[in-house]
C-alpha cells in the first residue's frame, strides 16, 4: 500500500499544536516562536512534507499555471510554439499544463472545462478543426478569464490573437510556381473548418486571377489531414485528370510529401514534370530527394507572443485596451521540388 501524502494536521498531532500553527510556522509567521518554528521545520522535513501549492494559490485566487491546447503536440510545428511559450513563462515561475484535443470538439470542449475548474490563470488555444461552435470559448470569455488564439482563429470572438499571414505564405507559393512557368497548378486544400485552410485556398485562387489562369475545380482537392498519408489519394486523384496539373501546392509540408511519393512513383520526374510546394518548412523537408519547396513560418516567435500577450492580460484583468492581432510575416524557401 502506499504511504499516504503528510499533511499539516499529521505534523500538528506529532508535535501537539494545531494546524494552523503549523502553517504559521512553515511561513515563517512573526507570532510563532523561533522554538517552535524550527521544530515544525524540521518534523516537515523528516517527513517530506510537501505543500499543496495549488491550494494555497486558490487562496490568493491565482494558480501561476495556463493551459496551453493544442490539436496535436507531435508534430514540429506545435512543438516549436510550445517551446516558445515555455521559454516566455518559465522565467517568471509561470507553470503550464498541455492539452492535445487531435482535432476533436469534444475532446477540446472537455479540456477547456477540466482545466477552468482547476483555476488556471488564463487559456492559450488553437483550436480544433471540428470546432463548428464556440460556446466553451465564448464561456471563458464571459467569465473574465484570460484566452489568447493562436495559429487559428474562431471568426466572432474578439481577444487577442496571434497568426501567421497563411495568406501571404500561399500566395508567394503559388506566384512563384507560376513566375517558374507552370500553368497547371492544383491545390490540395485543407479542411475549410480552419481558417488556416480557407486563407491558403483563397490566396491560390487569388495569384490565379491576377495571372489570368483559369480557376479549374478539379484541380482543387481536399486532404482530410496533414499527414503524407493525406496526401496520397488527392494526389491519384490529380495523376488521373486528362490534363494532369504540372504544379501542386500542398496544405503542408506532410501532405506534400505524400503527394511526392505518388508522383516519383508514377514514375513522373519531379520539378521537371511537376513541381511541388508545402507549407510549415517542417526540419525533414530538406532531407528529402528533391528536398521540399516550402513556406516557412515563424512558429517559436508565434508562441512567445502568444504567452507574453497572455501575460499581460493576466497581470491586468481590469486592463479596458484594444485587443492585440498580431500578424507575424512567412517566408517561401525554395528547394530542389520546384523549378
Amino acid at each position: 500500500m502506499k504511504k499516504a501524502r503528510t499533511t499539516i494536521t499529521d505534523i500538528a498531532n506529532k508535535l501537539g499544536v494545531s494546524p494552523s500553527t503549523v502553517s504559521r510556522a512553515l511561513n515563517n509567521h512573526p507570532a510563532i516562536s523561533d522554538k517552535t518554528r524550527k521544530a515544525v521545520v524540521k518534523l516537515a522535513q523528516k517527513l517530506n512534507y510537501q505543500p499543496n501549492l495549488l491550494a494555497l494559490n486558490l487562496l490568493k485566487k491565482k494558480t501561476n499555471t495556463i493551459g496551453v491546447i493544442v490539436p496535436e503536440i507531435t508534430s514540429h510545428f506545435f512543438s516549436s510554439i510550445i517551446n516558445g511559450i515555455q521559454d516566455l513563462v518559465n522565467p517568471l515561475g509561470i507553470n503550464m499544463i498541455i492539452g492535445q484535443s487531435n482535432e476533436s470538439y469534444e475532446e477540446e470542449k472537455n479540456i477547456v472545462q477540466t482545466f477552468a475548474s482547476i483555476r488556471v490563470d488564463g487559456f492559450l488555444i488553437s483550436p480544433a478543426s471540428e470546432t463548428k461552435t464556440f460556446g466553451h470559448l465564448e464561456a471563458l470569455v464571459d467569465n473574465n478569464i484570460p484566452l489568447v488564439f493562436f495559429d487559428r482563429d474562431c471568426e466572432g470572438i474578439e481577444i487577442d490573437k496571434v497568426f501567421v499571414d497563411e495568406y501571404n505564405g500561399a500566395f508567394q507559393a503559388v506566384e512563384y510556381l507560376i513566375q517558374s512557368g507552370c500553368k497547371r497548378i492544383a491545390h490540395i486544400a485543407g479542411q475549410q473548418t480552419l481558417s488556416t485552410a480557407r486563407h491558403r485556398l483563397r490566396a491560390y485562387k487569388d495569384v490565379l486571377k491576377k495571372h489570368k489562369l483559369p480557376i479549374i475545380e478539379d484541380y482543387i482537392v481536399k486532404s482530410d489531414g496533414f499527414t503524407p498519408e493525406h496526401g496520397i489519394e488527392p494526389t491519384k486523384k490529380l495523376l488521373a485528370l486528362p490534363n494532369p496539373p504540372d504544379a501542386v501546392f500542398a496544405i503542408n509540408d506532410g501532405v506534400a510529401i505524400g503527394a511526392m511519393y505518388i508522383i516519383k512513383d508514377a514514375e513522373i520526374l519531379i520539378p521537371d514534370e511537376i513541381s511541388v510546394i508545402g507549407f510549415d518548412d517542417d526540419p525533414y523537408s530538406a532531407y528529402f530527394k528533391p528536398s521540399l519547396s516550402t513556406v516557412w513560418q515563424p512558429t517559436y516567435e508565434m508562441g512567445m507572443l502568444s504567452a507574453r500577450i497572455l501575460m499581460k492580460r493576466i497581470n491586468n484583468k481590469n486592463d479596458l485596451s484594444e485587443i492585440q492581432v498580431e500578424s507575424l510575416f512567412p517566408e517561401l524557401i525554395i528547394r530542389g521540388s520546384s523549378r
